[in-house]
């Protein structure tokens, strides 16, 4: 079947292959020195793509003024063995974010990419940890002078949907 996995697809992203309920705290005031958060629910259903060599996680963000849709598109590179993360977002339906790009070691996914933050050119970190596959998490950092110091704005925390 097409849908199979190659044999030797990487297991890395494994861990979130299903669907879950997603607990989620965003910073309200980023890169500003803000310390207020913002808490929301959220679903994620997550299907390998390319043979398990990738995987694209459908997104419900239920923030408290509005839901929105988002896919996350996730490909892994052979011969660098290290995986691309691309955002796609609802409100901008016509452009992919720059991808984090990144690998895993011992359970935690490291991942990162130059890309700009209200005109502010800036360093994105992401970072998965599936040291516990049932209460995976997710967390994504920004960082105004070339990675010395990060800002963690958004947290996300997956449990299983039954």
């Amino acid at each position: 079947m097409l849908l199979d996995s190659e044999p030797n697809a990487p297991q890395d992203f494994d861990f979130i292959i299903g669907d879950w309920n997603v607990r989620h705290r965003r910073l309200k005031d980023i890169l500003n020195g803000g310390e207020e958060w913002i808490e929301f629910d959220g679903l994620s259903s997550t299907v390998h793509t390319l043979g398990g060599y990738g995987n694209i996680e459908d997104v419900q963000l239920n923030f408290p003024n509005a839901s929105v849709r988002a896919k996350a598109i996730r490909s892994y590179n052979s011969a660098t063995r290290e995986w691309s993360i691309w955002w796609l977002d609802g409100r901008n339906p016509s452009a992919l974010d720059t991808p984090v790009v990144g690998k895993f070691s011992d359970g935690i996914g490291c991942f990162y990419a130059d890309e700009r933050y209200n005109d502010t050119p800036i360093k994105v970190r992401f970072l998965w940890n599936s040291t516990n596959p049932i209460k995976p998490t997710w967390e994504q950092a920004f960082s105004k002078d070339n990675g010395k110091t990060w800002e963690t704005n958004w947290l996300m925390e997956f449990t299983p949907k039954n």
